[in-house]
């Protein structure tokens, strides 16, 4: 009899034992880090997802890349084949049929040209040529008022007419540069197929442009860092450290691509209204939002806005903020949306 109560306890505690492994909660079993780097959109990407489970990484990086392919063959200015070329190159009136990839973009374009009063403007691209940051070659120095304002003659994104799937020119000259959402779409894009595939941590970013959620392999939320806006530095440091909590953040800024000429400097940031590049004192533009798209679009219409006006709009959105740098000579004053917050508080 002892000898079969001790068999009965042994065999109980073995499956309480079994019991209690099989109900532990998800996030107490081991995690694994999975990292997959590569080129795209004249940029480079990293992505980080975290599972409990085993996952192929020969097949996750070919879903990666495949989807990003098929993004840049929609928006990029630099391949002729792309969607976007070939709309660039179509004649006035003629309805351009656009795919779901396109249409999707279009429909946060119009949405932000609306929103931002113009200040975000897809149609830039004759203005981003003629100053030597588009697809025709750098310039030493600015072109003559008389070229700039012929440029200003085809620029309008209401001057564009969007359907059901299709896009029509109203007027001759219209081309569009998605470049300043182009990186935020395809940021949300890899989101999404990680998110299909059944993985709830993961970190995407493409040319700085970044979406989290969930927590990373310590099982914290995710911390990202925003680049010191630094003339002439290809690695200037953090400016601060944020966390990224199931959201995207995109940052603009002019101290990277811009000439300088007799003293002046001329930045790739465009104002789709004067011609010119803005200067308004703002540096760099971070914006966090739901979506990578979004928060890239708008960040670029930060730099082109008065910084007021700007803090403003983004303060009247939901679950959209803000950190806008201004350069005043040495001084630099950072500016803040009410909901922006460091991990640094003393920033």
């Amino acid at each position: 009899m002892p000898e079969t109560k001790y068999m009965t306890t042994f065999i109980f505690a073995l499956m309480l034992l079994m019991g209690t492994t099989l109900f532990l909660p998800a996030r107490s079993l081991a995690t694994q880090e999975y990292v997959f780097t590569g080129q795209t959109m004249g940029t480079t990407y990293s992505i980080k997802l975290i599972s409990a489970k085993p996952l192929s990484k020969s097949l996750w990086q070919e879903k990666i890349d495949l989807r990003l392919k098929q993004v840049n063959a929609c928006l990029s200015m630099y391949q002729k084949e792309s969607e976007l070329s070939r709309f660039n190159a179509a004649p006035e009136d003629q309805i351009f049929r656009v795919s779901a990839d396109f249409y999707q973009v279009l429909e946060q374009c119009s949405r932000l040209h609306t929103l931002t009063s113009g200040a975000w403007d897809g149609t830039v691209k004759p203005l981003v040529d003629l100053w030597g940051f588009g697809t025709k070659g750098r310039r030493d120095k600015p072109p003559k008022p008389a070229e700039i304002k012929t440029a200003l003659k085809s620029i309008g994104f209401n001057k564009l007419k969007i359907g059901d799937h299709n896009l029509t020119k109203t007027m001759p000259g219209i081309t569009l540069d998605l470049g300043s959402i182009a990186k935020g779409y395809g940021v949300d894009e890899i989101a999404r197929l990680i998110r299909e595939g059944g993985i709830d941590n993961y970190l995407v970013e493409i040319g700085g442009e970044l979406a989290a959620a969930g927590e990373n392999k310590h099982r914290t939320a995710w911390i990202v860092g925003i680049t010191n806006p630094e003339k002439g530095f290809l690695n200037s440091g953090l400016y601060k450290e944020i966390r990224l909590d199931n959201k995207a953040i995109a940052t603009s800024g002019n101290y990277r691509n811009y000439f300088e000429k007799n003293g002046h400097t001329y930045s790739h940031i465009i104002s789709p209204k004067t011609g010119y590049p803005v200067e308004n004192g703002v540096v760099s533009a971070s914006v966090i939002s739901d979506t990578c798209t979004w928060a890239d679009g708008l960040a670029t219409a930060l730099m082109v806005m008065d910084v007021h006006q700007a803090l403003a709009l983004i303060n009247s959105l939901e679950n959209t903020e803000c950190l806008i740098i201004r350069q005043e000579g040495r001084k630099r004053t950072a500016l803040r949306s009410s909901g922006f917050k460091f991990i640094n508080k003393s920033g």
